[in-house]
């Protein structure tokens, strides 16, 4: 009885803390992104339509097509590569999501290496 009476605390402390995962709210809208690149913010206006995102970034437009692999996974893969890099497909994962956000790890398909960033609904 004891055990349990110790236990209980400590889940109760853990369940109040389970990310947010409303993925769904997520596939249709427009959305920013601001990141940092030496020092300097930049921002990403991009437009998702379930399986179509159009991104607007530097004044240039680009289309990309969205393979969803559950509600919070999806493989992005630009329709009109210009150069090798481009031609790569990126795995992204919604991490946790908030009223008009969330946040989510990327990275080239096959590589070990993430990065993450958080994305704000803009309509």
């Amino acid at each position: 009885m004891k055990k349990i009476l110790f236990l209980f605390p400590i889940l109760a402390f853990v369940s109040c803390y389970n990310a947010e995962h409303n993925c769904k709210d997520f596939k249709t809208g427009k959305f920013k992104f601001e990141f940092e690149v030496n020092g300097v913010k930049k921002t990403t206006f991009f437009e998702r339509k379930d399986s179509i995102e159009i991104e607007t970034f530097d004044g240039k437009t680009d289309t990309a097509t969205i393979r969803w692999v559950s509600d919070c996974e999806y493989v992005l893969q630009k329709k009109h590569p210009k150069n090798m890099a481009e031609e790569k497909a990126i795995s992204m994962k919604i991490l946790t999501t908030a009223k008009d956000s969330y946040t989510f790890e990327f990275g080239m398909v096959g590589s070990e290496e993430k990065q993450r960033g958080k994305v704000f609904k803009v309509e």
